[in-house]
């Protein structure tokens, strides 16, 4: 058989999946009638051309010739993996070796550790766990399909020896935020074919109400009216809501009414002034928030449309006094109400501040228009030289009795402007 001298079996390493089917096949390019035989790892012959050898029903034939044996083992187990062998039996036999791999399937992970409902601030320690893993499965955990990298890791033989039990922790703070959240483990492994196995957990929080006051009306006046609404989230759900002003109850009903989370103040006026709580609580615990209601007085708005143009020295800095006033108060008030805006002026100082500007700038005008008055009618005078100024109806006539001439009582007469 010289033709088969130089030649030798060819064989591939198979992996397969625990509970599979293994497919070992040995080929010969040249042969000249010399037999192929497989054996297992313990060297038991399995088959002789097409003669099986041994009784083992999971192990069959697939096809035998003069230059290919090939078989099938189903239903492998991890105890099936281990090297192969085949021979050409030639002189010497010739042999080739194919190692079979069997891949341990993992678990179904679960997640333990979890209690429902948890308190906001608790320490929550979930665990994920997988057996049977081989090689040794990888576990990662997801928050809302967000992946969580600090987590512990730990890697245990199975009593097999041949397979890991793979277990993986959370160690987190319970937040309202995590309320609701899907916290998921996931193992990864080879043998799942890129289909990992998922274990998932829905969080349930419970937590104090966290309580808000939004105001339908950013400056309210005298008059107009005001919805203060009470926002309230907590869980379990906040019972209704209680309203109070200055630390008691609501002193009008008539007027200030409550709708359920809602209270509604109709013709605002100064006596609605104050610190308007909400309260709301569930059985965690309870919380609150205030809002400063400052009613505004209508005349606020007119302030800012009073000019008086043209004022002497005097009005401006009259004026600039009062404003100071003004502004002085303004602040105090705004130091006393958080909602109140800055610049606010108060409206009796203004009130005031422009009546006495007026009442000056008229003062000053009559002044002035009498100044000018008497200066337009200046009047005459006669001298004591002159004679005869008692006998003269005025003072021209009086110069000219006098003695001397005309030109002499020109001379003497003089005017007082």
């Amino acid at each position: 058989m010289p033709g088969s001298q130089g030649q030798f079996p060819l064989t591939q390493n198979v992996t397969v999946v625990e509970g599979g089917t293994a497919n070992l096949t040995c080929r010969v390019d040249q042969n000249d009638n010399t037999s192929l035989q497989w054996s297992n790892p313990a060297q038991q012959t399995l088959y002789f051309d097409d003669k099986k050898a041994l009784r083992d029903n999971r192990i069959e034939l697939v096809r035998a010739s003069w230059h290919e044996l090939s078989i099938s083992v189903s239903d492998v187990s991890l105890s099936d993996e281990g090297q192969y062998t085949c021979s050409l039996f030639t002189m010497p036999v010739k042999t080739s070796k194919a190692f079979l791999t069997v891949l341990g399937v993992p678990e179904k992970p679960q997640i333990t550790g979890f209690t429902s409902p948890v308190m906001e601030g608790e320490r929550m320690q979930l665990t994920c766990k997988t057996s049977g893993s081989k090689p040794a499965a990888d576990i990662r955990w997801f928050k809302n399909d967000k992946e969580v990298k600090d987590v512990k890791y730990l890697k245990e033989e199975d009593a097999n020896r041949k397979t890991f039990t793979v277990s993986s922790t959370l160690d987190f703070l319970a937040d309202r935020n995590d309320d609701g959240a899907v916290v998921s483990c996931r193992v990864d492994h080879e043998s799942l074919n890129s289909t990992p196995q998922i274990a998932m957990q829905v969080l349930e929080i419970h937590y104090t109400p966290l309580v808000k006051i939004i105001s339908s009306n950013s400056w309210p006046e005298e008059g107009q009216s005001i919805i203060l609404t009470c926002e309230s989230k907590g869980k379990p759900v906040p019972e209704p809501v209680l309203w109070t002003k200055d630390g008691g109850e609501l002193p009008d009903p008539e007027r200030m009414v409550v709708n359920g989370r809602v209270l509604s103040i109709s013709f605002l006026n100064k006596t609605d002034n104050g610190t308007y709580r909400c309260e709301a609580k569930n059985p965690i615990g309870r919380n609150s928030t205030e809002y400063v209601l400052i009613v505004h007085d209508v005349f606020n708005t007119l302030l800012p449309t009073t000019v008086i143009p043209s004022l002497t020295t005097a009005t401006v800095t009259t004026t600039v006094a009062l404003t100071t006033s003004t502004t002085t108060s303004a602040t105090a008030n705004s130091t006393r109400d958080p909602n109140a805006l800055a610049g606010q002026t108060g409206p009796d100082h203004a009130l005031i501040g422009g009546i006495v500007a007026v009442v000056v700038f008229v003062t000053l005008c009559s002044i002035i228009l009498l100044g000018r008055y008497l200066a337009r009618h200046k009047g005459t005078y006669l001298t004591n030289e002159a004679k005869g100024a008692e006998d003269a109806p005025d003072a021209d006539t009086a110069i000219i009795n006098a003695e001397g001439s005309q030109v002499n009582a020109e001379e003497k007469k003089e005017y007082f402007i």
